[in-house]
């Protein structure tokens, strides 16, 4: 499918990959670390972060050879993940937390909640419904043409 969100999500769209990820940036390369963390069938774990390693999203690095072990480092690719992750954050936080935030996104300097938006890097924008749309790119088919066309002229996606 030429779509960027389903491609996304053929890569972290399974629950315990995100969770993966997330555990990854807390700093956890190991598998213990991550089985225990997540309390997940070593078989499912093992499955996981084979396939984060085959879409590129994390590296595997032999740490011992007797007996063989490896670790789990993010790649380039994976720490391109932290912005989704924050956005998730916030959006669990706002949406699914009736008891009030679990974790928050602070700043580094003055430790006071943050709370994430997308604007866009060229001019600094916030990215809104009211100011931007998504577009069909150049390497976009006929059918992908049609259906941003559509929106363009006030007709929804579909």
């Amino acid at each position: 499918m030429p779509c960027p969100i389903a491609r996304s999500l053929e890569h972290v769209g399974e629950w315990w990959s995100i969770l993966i990820l997330r555990d990854a940036f807390h700093g956890f390369t190991r598998f213990d670390q991550f089985q225990k963390s997540l309390e997940i069938a070593p078989n499912m774990l093992t499955r996981r972060l084979n396939a984060l390693v085959e879409s590129g999203l994390l590296e595997r690095r032999r740490y011992s050879e007797r007996p063989p072990r490896d670790e789990y480092v993010l790649t380039e690719k994976g720490r391109d993940f932290r912005p989704v992750l924050w956005s998730m954050l916030a959006y669990g936080n706002k949406h699914f937390a009736p008891e009030g935030a679990t974790v928050l996104l602070v700043d580094n300097e003055t430790g006071a909640p943050a709370d994430p938006m997308l604007v866009d890097r060229v001019t600094g924008r916030p990215l809104s419904e009211a100011t931007h749309h998504a577009a069909a790119g150049p390497a976009a088919d006929d059918e992908v043409r049609r259906r941003y066309a559509s929106r363009r002229q006030g007709v929804p996606a579909a």
